[in-house]
Protein backbone atom coordinates (compact mmCIF):
# COMPACT_ATOMS: atom_id res chain seq x y z
CA UNK A 1 0.00 0.00 0.00
CA UNK A 2 1.11 3.32 -1.08
CA UNK A 3 -0.14 6.03 1.48
CA UNK A 4 0.45 9.66 1.16
CA UNK A 5 -0.34 12.20 4.24
CA UNK A 6 -1.17 15.88 3.42
CA UNK A 7 -1.59 18.47 5.42
CA UNK A 8 -3.07 22.40 5.19
CA UNK A 9 -2.22 25.00 7.39
CA UNK A 10 -4.47 27.89 8.15
CA UNK A 11 -3.27 30.77 9.87
CA UNK A 12 -3.57 34.11 10.43
CA UNK A 13 -0.49 36.79 9.29
CA UNK A 14 0.77 39.92 10.16
CA UNK A 15 2.62 42.02 8.01
CA UNK A 16 5.92 41.26 8.72
CA UNK A 17 8.01 38.68 6.96
CA UNK A 18 9.74 37.28 9.95
CA UNK A 19 7.04 37.18 12.35
CA UNK A 20 4.90 35.00 10.04
CA UNK A 21 8.41 32.79 8.56
CA UNK A 22 8.75 31.80 12.45
CA UNK A 23 4.73 30.99 13.42
CA UNK A 24 4.62 29.35 9.81
CA UNK A 25 7.72 27.14 10.91
CA UNK A 26 5.91 26.22 14.65
CA UNK A 27 2.51 25.30 12.07
CA UNK A 28 4.75 23.06 9.92
CA UNK A 29 6.44 21.10 12.83
CA UNK A 30 3.09 20.65 14.32
CA UNK A 31 1.64 19.07 10.78
CA UNK A 32 4.70 16.79 10.64
CA UNK A 33 4.47 15.65 14.35
CA UNK A 34 0.93 14.44 13.26
CA UNK A 35 2.30 12.47 10.32
CA UNK A 36 2.17 14.80 7.26
CA UNK A 37 4.47 14.24 4.61
CA UNK A 38 3.50 17.08 2.05
CA UNK A 39 2.66 20.47 3.99
CA UNK A 40 0.72 23.11 2.31
CA UNK A 41 1.15 26.64 3.39
CA UNK A 42 -1.65 30.03 2.35
CA UNK A 43 -0.87 32.12 -0.62
CA UNK A 44 1.78 35.15 -0.16
CA UNK A 45 2.28 34.23 3.32
CA UNK A 46 5.05 36.57 3.95
CA UNK A 47 3.21 39.50 4.68
CA UNK A 48 -0.67 40.95 4.42
CA UNK A 49 -2.62 40.17 1.09
CA UNK A 50 -1.50 43.33 -0.65
CA UNK A 51 -3.04 42.77 -4.23
CA UNK A 52 -6.50 44.39 -2.20
CA UNK A 53 -4.82 47.82 -3.81
CA UNK A 54 -2.66 49.24 -5.93
CA UNK A 55 0.63 51.08 -4.75
CA UNK A 56 3.95 50.62 -7.07
CA UNK A 57 5.66 50.16 -3.07
CA UNK A 58 4.54 47.29 -2.84
CA UNK A 59 6.81 45.52 -5.88
CA UNK A 60 9.66 46.10 -2.95
CA UNK A 61 7.66 42.97 -1.21
CA UNK A 62 9.03 40.72 -4.41
CA UNK A 63 13.00 38.92 -4.69
CA UNK A 64 14.23 36.27 -7.13
CA UNK A 65 13.88 33.42 -7.08
CA UNK A 66 18.15 32.70 -6.41
CA UNK A 67 18.73 32.90 -3.37
CA UNK A 68 15.48 33.98 -2.32
CA UNK A 69 15.84 33.64 1.89
CA UNK A 70 12.39 32.35 2.70
CA UNK A 71 12.51 29.80 -0.19
CA UNK A 72 15.98 28.82 1.91
CA UNK A 73 14.22 28.60 5.18
CA UNK A 74 11.69 26.33 4.07
CA UNK A 75 14.22 24.46 2.32
CA UNK A 76 16.03 24.38 5.44
CA UNK A 77 13.03 23.06 7.36
CA UNK A 78 11.87 20.55 4.69
CA UNK A 79 15.27 19.15 4.78
CA UNK A 80 15.35 18.97 8.65
CA UNK A 81 11.84 16.98 8.96
CA UNK A 82 12.19 15.33 5.58
CA UNK A 83 9.00 16.71 4.66
CA UNK A 84 7.43 18.67 1.03
CA UNK A 85 6.80 21.99 1.07
CA UNK A 86 5.26 23.93 -1.90
CA UNK A 87 6.11 27.84 -0.93
CA UNK A 88 4.01 30.60 -2.75
CA UNK A 89 6.38 34.00 -2.97
CA UNK A 90 6.23 37.21 -5.11
CA UNK A 91 8.82 36.30 -7.73
CA UNK A 92 11.01 39.27 -9.44
CA UNK A 93 12.26 37.56 -12.19
CA UNK A 94 14.45 40.41 -14.64
CA UNK A 95 11.87 43.41 -15.89
CA UNK A 96 8.49 41.64 -14.57
CA UNK A 97 6.83 39.58 -11.42
CA UNK A 98 4.96 36.29 -10.56
CA UNK A 99 2.43 34.63 -8.30
CA UNK A 100 4.33 31.89 -7.93
CA UNK A 101 5.42 28.77 -6.13
CA UNK A 102 8.79 27.07 -5.35
CA UNK A 103 7.99 23.00 -4.80
CA UNK A 104 10.66 21.89 -1.84
CA UNK A 105 11.27 18.25 -1.95
CA UNK A 106 11.66 16.52 1.23
CA UNK A 107 15.59 16.74 1.06
CA UNK A 108 15.59 20.29 1.08
CA UNK A 109 16.08 20.62 -2.85
CA UNK A 110 13.75 22.88 -4.88
CA UNK A 111 12.13 21.22 -7.60
CA UNK A 112 10.89 23.59 -9.60
CA UNK A 113 8.91 26.48 -9.92
CA UNK A 114 5.64 27.39 -10.88
CA UNK A 115 4.39 30.54 -11.71
CA UNK A 116 0.04 31.18 -11.65
CA UNK A 117 -1.68 30.76 -14.93
CA UNK A 118 -4.60 32.96 -14.24
CA UNK A 119 -4.58 36.45 -12.67
CA UNK A 120 -7.53 37.85 -11.30
CA UNK A 121 -8.69 41.63 -11.47
CA UNK A 122 -11.38 42.98 -9.41
CA UNK A 123 -11.70 45.57 -6.08
CA UNK A 124 -9.55 43.74 -3.41
CA UNK A 125 -8.44 41.65 -5.66
CA UNK A 126 -5.97 43.28 -8.28
CA UNK A 127 -3.25 41.26 -9.02
CA UNK A 128 -2.87 42.03 -12.70
CA UNK A 129 -1.50 45.18 -11.44
CA UNK A 130 1.67 43.19 -9.97
CA UNK A 131 1.96 39.70 -11.65
CA UNK A 132 2.49 38.43 -15.41
CA UNK A 133 0.59 35.50 -16.49
CA UNK A 134 2.85 32.75 -15.68
CA UNK A 135 4.83 31.54 -18.55
CA UNK A 136 5.42 27.85 -16.84
CA UNK A 137 2.40 26.01 -17.86
CA UNK A 138 0.94 23.69 -15.38
CA UNK A 139 3.30 21.48 -13.55
CA UNK A 140 3.19 18.00 -11.34
CA UNK A 141 6.37 17.26 -9.50
CA UNK A 142 7.39 13.95 -8.53
CA UNK A 143 8.47 14.58 -4.56
CA UNK A 144 9.63 11.70 -2.53
CA UNK A 145 6.41 10.85 -1.19
CA UNK A 146 4.13 11.15 -4.37
CA UNK A 147 3.28 13.45 -7.52
CA UNK A 148 2.06 16.56 -6.61
CA UNK A 149 0.26 19.44 -9.20
CA UNK A 150 -0.12 23.34 -7.97
CA UNK A 151 -2.06 25.59 -8.79
CA UNK A 152 -2.50 29.08 -7.03
CA UNK A 153 -5.88 30.31 -5.56
CA UNK A 154 -7.61 32.04 -9.17
CA UNK A 155 -6.59 28.90 -10.52
CA UNK A 156 -8.39 26.78 -8.45
CA UNK A 157 -12.00 28.17 -10.53
CA UNK A 158 -10.73 26.34 -13.69
CA UNK A 159 -11.45 22.55 -14.46
CA UNK A 160 -9.13 22.96 -17.17
CA UNK A 161 -5.91 23.16 -15.08
CA UNK A 162 -7.16 20.53 -12.82
CA UNK A 163 -7.47 17.65 -15.06
CA UNK A 164 -4.42 18.85 -16.93
CA UNK A 165 -2.36 18.08 -13.75
CA UNK A 166 -4.61 14.74 -13.29
CA UNK A 167 -3.62 13.71 -16.94
CA UNK A 168 -0.15 14.91 -16.16
CA UNK A 169 0.11 12.03 -13.52
CA UNK A 170 -0.73 14.09 -10.20
CA UNK A 171 -1.59 12.45 -7.38
CA UNK A 172 -3.56 15.04 -5.35
CA UNK A 173 -3.76 18.32 -6.16
CA UNK A 174 -3.22 21.29 -4.15
CA UNK A 175 -3.98 25.17 -4.03
CA UNK A 176 -1.98 27.46 -1.86
CA UNK A 177 -5.19 30.51 -1.63
CA UNK A 178 -6.03 34.19 0.06
CA UNK A 179 -9.64 34.88 -0.30
CA UNK A 180 -11.63 36.18 1.72
CA UNK A 181 -14.59 39.00 1.71
CA UNK A 182 -15.59 41.19 -1.77
CA UNK A 183 -14.76 45.20 -0.81
CA UNK A 184 -17.21 46.24 -3.68
CA UNK A 185 -20.05 43.96 -1.72
CA UNK A 186 -20.53 43.42 1.58
CA UNK A 187 -23.15 40.86 1.15
CA UNK A 188 -21.31 38.26 -1.36
CA UNK A 189 -20.07 35.69 0.45
CA UNK A 190 -17.90 32.99 -1.85
CA UNK A 191 -16.73 30.31 0.58
CA UNK A 192 -19.09 27.91 -0.34
CA UNK A 193 -18.95 28.11 -4.24
CA UNK A 194 -15.43 28.33 -3.70
CA UNK A 195 -15.11 24.63 -1.84
CA UNK A 196 -17.90 23.16 -4.42
CA UNK A 197 -15.66 24.41 -7.14
CA UNK A 198 -12.55 22.34 -5.83
CA UNK A 199 -14.78 19.31 -4.67
CA UNK A 200 -16.06 19.24 -8.30
CA UNK A 201 -11.92 18.69 -9.54
CA UNK A 202 -11.89 15.83 -6.90
CA UNK A 203 -14.70 14.31 -7.98
CA UNK A 204 -14.10 14.61 -11.28
CA UNK A 205 -10.83 13.85 -11.76
CA UNK A 206 -10.64 11.12 -8.80
CA UNK A 207 -7.88 12.49 -6.72
CA UNK A 208 -7.64 13.99 -3.42
CA UNK A 209 -7.88 17.93 -3.18
CA UNK A 210 -5.94 20.04 -0.42
CA UNK A 211 -6.54 23.94 -0.05
CA UNK A 212 -5.09 26.41 2.67
CA UNK A 213 -6.25 30.04 3.02
CA UNK A 214 -5.29 32.53 5.46
CA UNK A 215 -7.81 33.88 8.24
CA UNK A 216 -7.81 37.24 9.70
CA UNK A 217 -8.60 41.15 9.10
CA UNK A 218 -6.21 42.62 6.99
CA UNK A 219 -7.21 46.24 6.76
CA UNK A 220 -11.06 45.66 6.33
CA UNK A 221 -10.39 42.47 4.23
CA UNK A 222 -11.70 39.62 5.67
CA UNK A 223 -9.91 36.35 4.95
CA UNK A 224 -12.92 33.31 5.61
CA UNK A 225 -10.54 30.41 6.20
CA UNK A 226 -12.70 27.43 5.38
CA UNK A 227 -9.45 25.72 4.24
CA UNK A 228 -9.96 21.76 3.64
CA UNK A 229 -9.13 18.59 2.26
CA UNK A 230 -11.53 16.74 0.29
CA UNK A 231 -10.99 13.07 -1.24
CA UNK A 232 -12.08 11.35 -4.25
CA UNK A 233 -16.07 11.29 -3.62
CA UNK A 234 -15.88 15.05 -2.87
CA UNK A 235 -16.12 14.20 0.95
CA UNK A 236 -14.38 16.65 3.02
CA UNK A 237 -12.64 14.59 5.59
CA UNK A 238 -10.69 17.74 6.81
CA UNK A 239 -12.06 21.12 7.27
CA UNK A 240 -11.08 24.56 9.14
CA UNK A 241 -13.49 27.30 10.39
CA UNK A 242 -13.92 30.99 9.20
CA UNK A 243 -11.55 32.36 12.00
CA UNK A 244 -9.64 30.39 13.49
CA UNK A 245 -5.85 28.85 12.46
CA UNK A 246 -5.78 25.11 12.45
CA UNK A 247 -3.61 22.18 11.12
CA UNK A 248 -5.52 20.05 9.07
CA UNK A 249 -4.02 16.74 7.97
CA UNK A 250 -5.28 13.25 6.14
CA UNK A 251 -3.96 9.79 4.99
CA UNK A 252 -4.95 8.81 1.53
CA UNK A 253 -4.08 5.22 0.07
CA UNK A 254 -2.77 6.02 -3.16
CA UNK A 255 -2.87 2.59 -5.19
CA UNK A 256 -6.82 2.37 -3.95
CA UNK A 257 -7.37 5.55 -5.69
CA UNK A 258 -5.82 4.60 -8.89
CA UNK A 259 -7.97 1.69 -8.58
CA UNK A 260 -10.75 3.56 -8.21
CA UNK A 261 -9.83 6.11 -10.73
CA UNK A 262 -9.95 3.45 -13.45
CA UNK A 263 -13.27 2.12 -12.49
CA UNK A 264 -15.01 5.56 -12.79
CA UNK A 265 -13.71 5.48 -16.30
CA UNK A 266 -13.95 9.13 -16.79
CA UNK A 267 -10.35 9.12 -18.13
CA UNK A 268 -11.35 5.82 -20.59
CA UNK A 269 -14.29 7.66 -21.34
CA UNK A 270 -12.79 11.32 -22.12
CA UNK A 271 -13.42 12.56 -26.34
CA UNK A 272 -10.45 14.83 -26.56
CA UNK A 273 -11.01 14.96 -30.66
CA UNK A 274 -14.30 16.87 -29.62
CA UNK A 275 -13.18 19.18 -27.34
CA UNK A 276 -11.82 21.60 -29.50
CA UNK A 277 -13.41 24.39 -28.85
CA UNK A 278 -11.58 24.22 -25.31
CA UNK A 279 -8.42 26.22 -26.79
CA UNK A 280 -10.44 29.11 -28.47
CA UNK A 281 -11.61 32.02 -26.20
CA UNK A 282 -14.90 32.29 -27.94
CA UNK A 283 -16.03 28.67 -28.53
CA UNK A 284 -15.96 29.57 -32.35
CA UNK A 285 -14.04 26.61 -33.93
Amino acid sequence: MKTLTVAAIQAQLTDDVETNILHLSDLVRQAHQQGAQVIVLPELFEGHYFCKEEREIHFQRAHPLKNHPTIAHFAALARELEVVIPVSFFEKAGTVYYNSVAMIDAGGVNLGVYRKSHIPDGPGYEEKFYFRPGNTGFRVWRTRYGKIGVGICWDQWFPEAARVMTLMGAEVLVYPTAIGSEPHDPTLDTKDPWQRVMVGHAVANVIPVVAANRVGDEGGQVFYGSSFIANPRGDLVAEADRTQEAVLVHKFDLEEIERLRAAYGFFRDRRPGLYKALLTADGVI
